[in-house]
């Protein structure tokens, strides 16, 4: 601010020369008013600078959420009222409008596939902002698959199940219709089922697509001659999985049960069944069960397997040196080989409850007892024992004195024990005079006789016989 005064001259006002009483007066009246005008003079020359831009008015926010997420994320929200826009919820279903000035506002929430409670919200901002309050709940809308099963008769109380999308059964009621409610979009399959009766077709695909479907129809047709199937489970598992099944009486037939322990006989008519689990190693609790066939499939006809316990038997074989690597065969009730350690300890485990014979073997030795037969009967058997006793192996040299006569060779025959006939032992004709008979056994008495053979194959008489005792 600047003040510039205007000088003001008095001189000229004051001289003595002008004035007069008229004027005087008119001084009086000057002086009088001379603060007023300076005053006034003064007032009149005050300035300032040009005042600052007005602040821009302040804004807020309304922020809320639609859940679940499912229903929520991607939703697109739309404001009305006293300013207008659209945004998208994200992932969580969170959704926020920013920039706005006091007002009353309305809130939209829309998604596809979608309803939503409550349908919309008013809000008011009035100097902060709204973060409370403003939610939604979104809910899938639904709807329907229906059709009709006809004739009548087939279709009057068949089971249709639903699978896909959603898995649900229902029943056709007595004019062989049927629905599904409560179905999101989605692709689903649609198969009827009713004892004695088979459809065409089989089964049907039908996709709900933000509407309802209808007209998902099937024709029932009566089996001239239905069969039916009786099925079950043997658990656990372990003794079930692999489990023999007999069927016996009105059909005959075998199944195996699955690695589950279920099993199913088809193809059945109408009759008594007896079904019968085996499997080795268990035993089944009950040992059968019956069952009738009458108009319809039979299920349920289960088992429990029980594992059977197992025993073992074992022994040694002495010495060691014939024990050590020894042959075991154990046959019977079953059938195993198994060998001796080096200790000349041997034994055969998992056994069931039966009759079993234990045989050892090895070359160049004999055993004591040659095998033995044990029973297994609830406990296992030790001590199965035998002695090992090494071969003992002999041979026979024989020689003798060449013939006078010019030869080709000679052959050697043997006697055993108390025999009577003598057999050649050599394949060929001896060429020289001496031969090693390295078949003989332990404990036997051998006689030798020799005959010499010329080149025309003539064979002269035997010679003198010489006997041989091995131990």
């Amino acid at each position: 601010m600047r003040i510039e005064r205007k000088r003001c001259s008095l001189g000229r006002l004051l001289s003595p020369q002008s004035m007069n009483s008229r004027i005087r007066e008119t001084l009086i009246l000057a002086a009088t008013l001379l603060p007023v005008i300076f005053l006034c003079g003064c007032a009149g020359v005050v300035s300032s600078q040009k005042a600052a831009g007005s602040p821009a008015p302040q804004t807020y926010s309304i922020s809320g959420a639609i859940t679940p997420a499912a229903g929520g994320s991607g939703a697109t929200m739309t404001l009305s009222g006293a300013a207008s826009a659209t945004t998208t919820a994200n992932g969580s279903g969170s959704f926020s409008f920013t920039g706005l000035a006091d007002g009353t506002y309305t809130l939209t929430p829309s998604h596809a596939g979608y309803t939503f409670s409550p349908p919309n919200l008013s809000v008011t901002i009035s100097g902060a902002n709204v973060t409370t309050g403003l939610n939604f709940t979104a809910t899938p809308q639904t709807y329907s698959i229906s059709g009709t099963i006809s004739p009548t008769a087939g279709g009057s109380g068949a089971t249709v199940t639903l699978s896909g999308a959603a898995s649900s059964t229902t029943t056709a009621n007595s004019s062989g219709a049927y629905t599904f409610t409560g179905l999101v979009s989605g692709a689903y399959t649609v198969t009827p089922s009713h004892t004695g009766y088979t459809f065409a077709p089989t089964s049907q695909a039908a996709t709900v697509n933000g509407a309802n479907v209808t007209g998902i129809n099937f024709t029932a047709t009566a089996q001239t001659n239905p069969t039916y199937t009786i099925s079950g489970t043997i658990s656990p598992t372990a003794g079930g999985s692999g489990t023999t099944l007999t069927l016996s009486g009105a059909a005959g037939a075998t199944t195996t049960a699955n690695s589950s322990g279920a099993y199913t006989f088809a193809g059945l008519a109408n009759g008594a069944y007896t079904v019968t689990p085996s499997r080795t190693g268990y035993t089944f609790n009950p040992t059968s069960q019956n069952a009738t066939i009458s108009g319809a499939n039979i299920t349920g006809v289960n088992f429990t397997a029980t594992a059977n316990p197992t025993y073992s038997i074992s022994g040694t074989i002495s010495p060691a040196a014939g024990g050590d690597l020894a042959n075991v065969t154990l046959s019977g009730a079953a059938n195993a080989t198994t060998m001796a350690n080096s200790t000349g300890n041997y034994t055969f485990t998992g056994l069931a409850n039966g009759v079993y014979t234990v045989t050892p073997s090895y070359t160049g030795y004999t055993y004591a007892p040659a095998s033995q037969a044990v029973t297994v009967n609830g406990a296992n058997l030790t001590g199965v024992n035998f002695t090992a006793t090494a071969v003992q192996t002999h041979s026979v040299a024989l020689t003798w004195t060449a013939s006078t006569s010019t030869v080709s060779g000679y052959n050697i025959y043997r006697l055993t024990g108390a025999g009577t006939v003598y057999i050649k032992i050599n394949s060929s004709l001896i060429t020289t005079l001496a031969y090693t008979d390295t078949t003989v056994q332990n404990a036997t008495t051998y006689t030798y006789v020799a005959t010499a053979v010329d080149s025309s194959g003539n064979e002269s008489l035997y010679s003198t016989p010489a006997t041989a005792n091995i131990p």
